[in-house]
């Protein structure tokens, strides 16, 4: 597996080497990606659809580690109805991957309906005074809602790893 690989290096790279590409995430896979041999599912949530990108990076990180994989996208808590719909996934997942901007309440919101870890992504991207993803980062440091950790700023590799490795917690 490849992060962060542009459409030229990969078209440069696909020339010498099998690799399939995944333009959302920028993630380069040689190989096929292994049935999940876990049982735990891990739940990927995003406040909006702008954070796929990040979001498709754990999300394909955690599949190539062998985890089953929910996608829930542009489930913000602006409109907590939207988040609400999915409640039955969030009390069945092992571990959820909160991916948001803007103030990342996602987080502490998800944090506070789930009896699971909640990994916090803090995203970049957004319009406000976001300042890069600062503002989400120090909110989801700041969560008073138990069991929420946080990665830096657009690591969806580094959420899906972890989540990955707390999935294969205990055998399968």
């Amino acid at each position: 597996m490849i992060t962060r690989l542009s459409k030229e290096a990969y078209n440069y790279a696909g020339n010498h080497i099998k690799l399939k590409y995944y333009k959302e995430s920028g993630i380069g896979i040689i190989g096929e990606i292994p049935e999940p041999d876990t049982k735990g599912r891990i739940l990927i949530v995003t406040g909006r659809t702008s954070d796929m990108p990040v979001a498709e990076e754990a999300s394909l990180t955690c599949e190539v580690l062998g985890n089953k994989v929910k996608r829930i996208y542009d489930a913000g808590v602006a409109g907590i109805h939207r988040l609400l719909a999915y409640s039955e996934d969030i009390m069945k997942a092992k571990i959820i991957i909160a991916i948001a901007g803007m103030e990342g309440a996602l987080a502490s919101v998800v944090g506070g309906l789930a009896d699971c870890p909640v990994i916090a992504v803090p995203i970049s991207v957004g319009y406000g005074a976001s300042f890069g993803g600062l503002s989400a980062l120090l909110s989801m440091l700041n969560s008073c809602a138990s069991g929420v950790s946080v990665v830096n700023i657009d690591n969806g590799f580094g959420a899906g790893y972890l989540a990955s490795m707390i999935n294969h917690i205990g055998g399968n």
